[in-house]
């Protein structure tokens, strides 16, 4: 009976959802930001670090639109610049200190048309990820 029930509710989802979603979901391709550790910079000294967002499970990395935002405060002196899906930490800094940010990420996926819908579709689970940085400045 258990087992009637649970394929019963299986094929409900599919119905809803539509087997291509599952699938996707099951692929699980998602924007990605690294677990990354900052390297610790030294006030009136260079600071340079950088890292690549990506596409989990897509070889296409580039074939997606790439937006950031960023809430919290970086080091005086430490600029983010963006170059595409590489961000770059660069400046001098001008205080010691732990600053703690969050770098948001929200993607476009690039968009397919289905001849059966007649419609754009896109193939992702997710479209937007964050992750909490912390850069600390001796």
């Amino acid at each position: 009976m258990k087992r009637l029930l649970s394929l019963v509710l299986f094929l409900s989802l599919i119905s809803l959802v539509g087997c291509e979603d599952i699938l996707e979901c099951v692929i699980n391709r998602r924007p990605e930001l690294p677990d990354k550790s900052f390297k610790t910079g030294f006030t009136n000294q260079l600071y340079y670090e950088e890292f690549d967002a990506q596409i989990k499970n897509e070889p296409q990395d580039n074939a997606y639109g790439y937006n950031f935002e960023i809430e919290g405060e970086l080091p005086d002196g430490i600029e983010l610049f963006i170059d595409y899906r590489t961000l770059v930490f660069e400046g001098i800094p001008q205080s010691q200190g732990s600053f703690e940010f969050r770098l948001h990420l929200n993607v476009d996926p690039p968009l397919h048309y289905n001849e059966e819908t007649e419609q754009y579709e896109d193939s992702m689970c997710s479209e937007s990820t964050s992750r909490t940085y912390t850069i600390t400045i001796n």
